[in-house]
């Protein structure tokens, strides 16, 4: 298993390298990197830039965005060394290569840079939004293994009975209408939209959340989380509890689960002590996907509705304002941890079934 975890770890390094440098070279084809924008302030053709931009330094970050002659759009009449004097400030001026690696050397020890846009650096930017998002995920997560693996399981056993073809209904529902649908719903009808008003519009806690004793605290902190994360499971719950009911049933015509009733087993016995753990394993290979999904990508429509300051939200508006110590800072950390995370679900496989032998298998 050490062999075997080593050489996991060992993979790490090129497919995050390959991530970083695909995303790299997209960007160079994205218009309105930060030097556009400073060039559509002074000409009047956008919106009002920051002075962190002014004054960013020597982030190494890529974007431009040239017209066929390779000058920058909109900068006509403009100082050809001004427009220089911009290009060193970003580090545009240096070729595309020695910008790639300069931006991997910083970030094998985790120099993220500053935010072009929030004049903070962008680990002080994660982290005061990680408890959010992180919230949301395990919450998130949590709730919907919970509520779906029992429920597979019983769509299982009772497999084409009445049960199985109404809980299939709502599935199909769920499934079929994005959270951030089922969130503007739930807004509407539990948050003093059209009807009840019994949740919060926005945050994760009240404005006098300092004030509270501990209990209050906890009541308040789930009082405002309540519909985002009831949105987040309705939309992702289906599929889970689908994988889990195929799964169980691909295990229950085995020919092992025959043998097992044939020695007087009972269905308990059988189902939980034979087929939970092989049904199991493509479950639980799933998780790291799933928590890494909810966490990083599928709660960015229910932060901004719910208005959330979360991971999400950041993400979006880093990619908006073109914040590229943002958006590349977080993309090596959310890529890295998703990797290690895979691991993890690899390592998982042995605990839910110790005859899994990895290190007799080619990485």
């Amino acid at each position: 298993m050490t062999a075997y975890i080593i050489r996991r770890l060992l993979l790490i390094v090129p497919t995050l390298l390959a991530i970083m440098l695909i995303n790299f070279l997209i960007i160079q084809t994205a218009p309105g990197g930060p030097i556009e924008q400073i060039i559509a302030e002074l000409t009047g053709e956008g919106p009002a830039i920051t002075e962190r931009v002014t004054r960013a330094g020597t982030e190494m970050m890529p974007a431009v965005d040239r017209d066929a002659g390779g000058r920058y759009r909109g900068a006509q009449g403009l100082d050809p060394e001004f427009i220089a004097q911009l290009e060193r400030q970003f580090g545009f001026d240096k070729p595309l290569h020695e910008r790639f690696f300069a931006m991997i050397r910083s970030y094998i020890v985790f120099d993220f840079g500053n935010s072009y846009f929030r004049d903070r650096s962008v680990v002080e930017l994660v982290l005061e939004k990680m408890p959010v998002s992180i919230s949301l995920g395990l919450w998130t997560t949590l709730i919907v293994y919970l509520v779906s693996i029992p429920l597979g399981i019983a769509k299982a056993v009772r497999d084409g009975n009445r049960f199985d073809v109404w809980s299939s209904v709502v599935i199909v529902i769920g499934n079929a209408i994005p959270a951030f649908m089922f969130a503007v719903l739930l807004l509407i009808v539990f948050a003093g939209g059209s009807y009840l008003d019994w949740f919060p519009l926005r945050g994760l806690t009240s404005d006098n959340w300092e004030e509270l004793s501990w209990p209050e605290r906890i009541i308040d902190y789930f009082w405002h989380i309540t519909l985002p994360v009831l949105a987040l499971v309705i939309g992702g719950f289906a599929t889970l509890t689908m994988l889990t009911k195929n799964s169980f049933l691909d295990q229950i015509h085995q020919q092992y689960v025959m043998t097992a009733r044939a020695k007087g087993l009972t269905q308990n016995q059988v189902l939980y002590g034979h087929v939970f753990r092989n049904a199991m394993l493509i479950v639980i290979a799933g998780f790291p996907t799933a928590f890494v999904s909810i966490l990083f990508t599928g709660t960015v429509f229910i932060e901004i509705i719910f208005s959330l300051d979360g991971l999400g939200l950041l993400g979006f508006e880093a990619a908006f304002n073109r914040d590229y110590p943002l958006m590349f800072g977080t993309l090596y950390f959310f890529s890295l941890v998703g990797l290690l995370l895979n691991l993890v679900g690899d390592l998982m496989y042995t605990v839910v079934d110790p005859r899994i032998d990895f290190e007799r298998r080619e990485v």
